[in-house]
């Protein structure tokens, strides 16, 4: 093993150990499962590497069951969480729960594995988690690389979401899709984004109640994107203006005893208040914690998170929404 006779330079528990010479221990996200038939839910899940070219960078792709052949479907772009330290989507934690969600929500799911710090600092984990939605905005005109999404995606209903570290990608992921110069052919029509990992150097809300949860939150920032400080719009977006968000629904879930959920109402409110012209919505479930629901995908506040995510992706599009399709196809 490369951390035998080196000394530990730090840890992050429960999630990794660094040592000196540069080898990183992954302590959580370590089980995984290959791409199948889940016998449970009937959807069928594959693997595609080489999303950026000599890299690890790559996407499982989820398909519910169909009711014909050439079934469209909403497509989801999601980003797993773990702190950007751990896990992919072939830890069996994120297999099960994707399995699930697209049973639910009969989406075309598309899961992206970025490369994680601290070997690969922030940025390259949203560079990454970029360069895959280019990968899946090149299937639009339903002539890309991948079969099953030129066949069964439906690129009026494109939807990214994400946990914890993943809804962070997502957020920022958007926000780059609404800059004009961004050169991104893809019309998003929301996000969903679920126990957010925001921060920021001030506490709000009932942070300071709890200092040995917001001094671990502290913590994180600096080891997963040195290069940045904790104002940084990546981390504590509010700051600098959600009105260029990229999309036209947002649905924030927070859980009643995460730390994380004050950040997650903060957003919604700053966003509802910014001038974006979309539609933002909050679900705050009672007594659970962060990503609880990863964890008991049968317990009944978990099915009731996720019903709302299935409910808000399959919703009717907004009018406004439905217009600007309507005019990019226009001669």
């Amino acid at each position: 093993m490369a951390a035998i006779n080196s000394e530990l330079d730090y840890e992050f528990p429960p999630h990794i150990k660094v040592y000196k010479n540069g080898h990183v221990e992954r302590l959580t996200g370590t089980d995984t499962t290959p791409p199948g038939t889940d016998p449970q839910t009937g959807v069928s899940s594959i693997d595609v590497k080489d999303i950026i070219p000599e890299t690890e960078v790559y996407v499982r792709i989820y398909l519910p069951k169909l009711t014909t052949a050439n079934q469209k479907l909403p497509i989801l772009v999601y980003f797993h969480g773990g702190a950007f330290f751990v896990y992919t989507p072939s830890s069996i934690l994120y297999h099960n729960y994707m399995n699930a969600l697209v049973a639910e929500s009969q989406v075309i799911a598309v899961s992206v594995h970025y490369r994680r710090a601290p070997e690969h600092p922030l940025p390259i984990g949203y560079e990454d988690s970029w360069a895959a939605l280019q990968w899946v905005a090149a299937h639009s005109n339903g002539d890309g690389p991948e079969p099953l999404l030129n066949r069964h995606a439906d690129f009026q209903r494109v939807f990214l979401s994400g946990d914890s570290a993943g809804g962070n990608i997502a957020h920022n992921l958007a926000m780059a899709v609404g800059n004009p110069d961004a050169g991104v052919k893809l019309e998003i029509l929301g996000i969903a984004l679920v126990d957010p990992y925001f921060w920021g150097p001030d506490p709000i809300g009932s942070e300071a109640l709890d200092p040995d949860g917001k001094a671990y939150v502290d913590r994180l920032w600096p080891l997963v994107c040195p290069s940045c400080p904790v104002d940084d719009p990546w981390i504590d977006p509010v700051g600098a203006g959600l009105a260029g968000l990229g999309c036209w629904r947002v649905l924030v879930c927070v859980a009643e005893k995460d730390i994380l959920k004050d950040r997650g109402r903060l957003y919604f409110d700053a966003l509802s208040r910014s001038g974006w012209l979309g539609t933002v919505e909050i679900h705050e479930v009672e007594g659970e914690g962060h990503c609880f629901h990863l964890h008991d995908l049968n317990s009944e506040r978990a099915k009731e998170r996720m019903t709302r995510m299935a409910a808000f992706f399959n919703r009717d599009m907004p009018p406004a929404y439905a217009s600007t399709l309507t005019n990019s196809i226009e001669p």
